[in-house]
């Protein structure tokens, strides 16, 4: 059969695929052939004694319809076809048919009118099936939805809320939405961390004290220092800024002392990740205490010599080095091998360390721009205001 003779509706079923089900989805149900779906989307439609395929994967939907004889199919997929639905996977394969989505109720929409709650602003996050960073957006934003259902509980949402500072913000907790054990239950996070909720769930997150900015070039002294060295206020923004991290990048921060450059990082990269590497135990210790201050739980310290672990690495799409030991050369190596297109930046407090770096760099074909940033802040001294010089911070940056 020519596939151009084959109509293909991909439906949002709603909820539970009957109460919540829209009249017109019902419609292109009732006319079609053959429903594909998986058993739970499929069961409140026996009635209508249809043929029925039980399918949940993309690919292999694909390839029944393609198979089947019928020229009216539909597809049927819960909530809505555009959030975090196998529409958007199905959607790609079927370009020889004709396609129709027809919007179904999501579970935030849902569950935000049970709450009394708005949507048009909120976050979302889908935690079914992986365990993602989601603090680090929660900090950022007033409003989070977290899409349950997998390995994470709303109780262990609540504990890593709590062991990152925030178990005062108010978590709603939606069970069964839309079923007959439909629950709905709200309160702290800190009120939640040990609640035993059913595996079909949903909650959103209200924060208050969110970040009503994205901060930058956060002052020295709200950072826990120790005994390892930092990289100081303003050379951070600047360095920070130049890599132009991306909300989903994968960043290295080699010589993560107090992991100062690693949280302003991870600022910029809510759904990306932050290796923080290190071999002293004590900037590791450092930079885990900074991580849960700052609420990034996207990043992830790693102990040890950088030339070692580098291999072990994810590819990088940003790299900061504040100090590598003398393996400069092996981390940029690695660091390019794995992406070719990574945007790199060390920095150099002494002569030898610059020349050094712009020559490691030349040896890689990589053209790099040198700043220096000499930063003078002022003192009090008596009735007077001195200036205090910093020392000179060398900047050298791959020009991409």
């Amino acid at each position: 059969m020519n596939h151009f003779n084959k109509t293909i509706h991909i439906i949002g079923t709603g909820m539970d695929g009957d109460r919540t089900l829209t009249l017109e989805a019902r419609r292109a149900i009732e006319q079609a052939e053959l429903l594909i779906g998986a058993q739970r989307m499929l069961k409140p439609f026996e009635e209508l004694k249809k043929p029925m395929l039980c399918c949940y994967d993309g690919r292999k939907t694909a390839a029944l319809i393609a198979e089947s004889e019928y020229s009216e199919i539909a597809v049927l997929v819960s909530g809505d076809g555009g959030f975090y639905s196998a529409a958007g996977t199905l959607l790609p394969l079927l370009r020889e048919y004709r396609t129709e989505l027809i919007s179904g109720i999501s579970t935030p929409v849902y569950l935000c009118a049970k709450a009394g709650l708005p949507w048009s602003d909120m976050r979302f996050v889908s935690l079914h099936g992986t365990d993602a960073p989601f603090v680090r957006t929660i900090c950022a934003n007033r409003y989070t939805f977290l899409l349950l259902g997998g390995r994470v509980t709303p109780a262990d949402v609540c504990r890593r809320l709590c062991e990152y500072g925030r178990g005062e913000v108010r978590v709603v907790i939606g069970e069964n939405l839309s079923s007959p054990k439909e629950a709905v239950h709200s309160g702290t996070a800190a009120e939640y961390r040990e609640y035993n909720a059913d595996r079909l769930c949903a909650m959103i997150v209200e924060n208050e004290q969110y970040e009503r900015h994205l901060p930058s070039c956060i002052p020295d002294g709200a950072f826990i220092r120790g005994g390892v060295p930092m990289t100081k206020s303003e050379v951070r923004g600047v360095c920070v800024a130049r890599l132009t991290v991306g909300e989903s990048d994968v960043c290295w921060d080699i010589g993560c002392g107090t992991g100062s450059v690693s949280v302003e990082m991870a600022l910029r990269c809510p759904k990306g990740r932050v290796l923080a590497v290190d071999k002293n135990a004590e900037a590791i210790s450092l930079t885990e205490q900074n991580l849960r201050k700052f609420g990034c739980d996207n990043i992830e310290p790693v102990p040890g010599l950088a030339e070692e672990l580098a291999e072990r690495l994810p590819a990088p799409d940003c790299v900061f080095v504040g100090g590598s030991c003398g393996a400069l050369g092996d981390v940029l190596s690695v660091a390019l091998k794995k992406n070719p297109d990574a945007r790199i930046l060390v920095t150099a407090v002494s002569l030898e360390t610059l020349s050094q770096s712009a020559d490691l760099f030349a040896a890689r074909g990589l053209e790099s721009e040198i700043t220096e940033i000499a930063v003078t802040r002022t003192r009090k001294a008596g009735s007077h205001t001195l200036l205090s010089a910093e020392n000179p911070i060398f900047i050298i940056h791959r020009k991409c």
